[in-house]
């Protein structure tokens, strides 16, 4: 108890500080996972539309994602440089992999004879893409925002390592100076962020099913 104390002081007498990671580190998160959500979902799109795509799109961002983050960050850093620019195309990236797999899979698991209405509507191929399997692809897709939130804000702690800011700051440093405090002061924000991210996600994810049943 007396440790959790200290965290808690050693935070309010931070404050400022604290605060200021927090935001930087919000922003990196809505920054990548806003460049991947413009990337992703047209890849999911196309991958689900033109099938012989779809291995070649999956597998690439399949192999993305498993390039260590660490590494990831240094590579993006040798060719964009330091600083947060570096660490938000390196979220982008590890957020791809959930937003294209749920958005090809959203795509596919529409109902056959709902697509067929569609069609024998007269609606064009792109009309059903759009008012038809988008909208209903959409509880997948925010499955798999919520999967790349809770990546995004776990990868952003190790941003501070090629030169931006964060909570992950306070852990780095804690590191370096073999500081408990320090570390838990930028571990538990960066949970409890994550925490947060997926609740509302996933309050979000049911209503939208509850809206399509």
């Amino acid at each position: 108890m007396e440790f959790f104390n200290e965290i808690i002081q050693y935070m309010i007498e931070n404050q400022e500080t604290m605060i200021q990671y927090t935001i930087d580190h919000i922003l990196m998160v809505i920054y990548g996972i806003s460049m991947a959500l413009v990337v992703g979902v047209p890849l999911g799109v196309l991958a689900a539309k033109f099938e012989k795509s779809a291995p070649v799109i999956l597998s690439v961002v399949n192999i993305i994602q498993i390039v260590p983050s660490l590494a990831m960050l240094a590579i993006l850093m040798l060719y964009f440089g330091l600083g947060f620019q570096t660490a938000v195309i390196g979220l982008f990236f590890y957020s791809l992999l959930p937003i294209v797999r749920n958005t090809y899979v959203g795509i596919r698991e529409v109902d056959q004879n709902i697509l067929d209405a569609g069609t024998g509507l007269g609606m064009t191929s792109l009309q059903v893409l759009r008012k038809v399997q988008l909208p209903l692809s959409v509880p997948f897709l925010m499955a798999g925002l919520r999967v790349a939130s809770v990546i995004a804000v776990g990868v952003a702690c190790i941003a501070p390592y090629i030169g931006a800011d964060g909570l992950g700051r306070e852990i780095v440093s804690g590191i370096s100076l073999q500081s408990e405090i320090k570390i838990y002061a930028g571990a538990i924000p960066a949970a409890l962020l994550a925490i947060f991210a997926d609740t509302i996600l996933g309050i979000i994810e049911k209503r939208t099913k509850k809206r399509l049943a």
